[in-house]
């Protein structure tokens, strides 16, 4: 996945290139002659790039809402005006991209994600509820192999596929799958409402162990 976001650098940075040649100056009444590139070029390449820091930076990233700030442009600002505001944002998202500073602040958030997901399951399993707990910490665990999947260039897939397939690549040996299809199996019961095929210190057990994993793995 991350070969293919920066190969997509990599191409819309050339097409910013293809923009800005067709930069060419216009004459307005009233305001002289004022430079503009392409319409249709533009807008190509915007859509693309909005597209782009919307998958790799998320939504609430600084990068993508000053791209949606920007493009609207204020008055009097050409089209190229509004060009060169938006391929700075472009080219600094590049940059720390490539720094693997994207990478890091996506681990952060879903560091987060998963700390607040996992003190839900916590509370539900002290305020008596150990099936919903279960239901709630394998979906944290589900989510942590999705994630380690996308970090390891492995399809995403059904649960037990992926943690097939990541033992297969070595990510963990044979012993950690074992032990994550024990707990998909709790969770599965959780989910179909089998509370008889599980005790409360399996969900306590594999609240910890989750949290362990994603220390291993993904948050370290």
């Amino acid at each position: 996945m991350n070969k293919l976001f920066r190969q997509r650098f990599d191409e819309l940075e050339a097409q910013a290139i293809q923009v800005e040649a067709s930069k060419s100056m216009h004459h307005n009444e009233g305001f002289g002659s004022r430079e503009y590139v392409d319409d249709d070029f533009f807008s190509n390449w915007k859509v693309k790039v909005k597209d782009l820091l919307s998958k790799v930076c998320g939504e609430e990233s600084q990068y993508f809402q000053q791209f949606e700030t920007k493009e609207t442009g204020i008055l009097y600002e050409t089209n190229y005006d509004i060009f060169k505001s938006l391929k700075a944002i472009f080219l600094a998202a590049k940059e720390d991209f490539e720094g693997g500073y994207l990478s890091s602040m996506r681990a952060l958030v879903q560091a987060e994600v998963f700390d607040s997901e996992l003190e839900q399951a916590n509370e539900l399993l002290n305020s008596g509820y150990s099936t919903a707990a279960a239901v709630v910490a394998g979906v944290v665990l589900e989510t942590a192999l999705r994630e380690l999947c996308e970090k390891e260039g492995i399809s995403v897939a059904r649960l037990d596929k992926m943690n097939a397939d990541l033992a297969k690549a070595g990510v963990y040996n044979k012993f950690i799958q074992k032990r994550i299809t024990a707990l998909a199996d709790i969770r599965n019961s959780a989910a179909h409402g089998k509370p008889n095929e599980f005790a409360e210190d399996d969900v306590i057990d594999m609240i910890k162990y989750v949290n362990q994993f994603l220390a291993n793995y993904l948050i370290s």
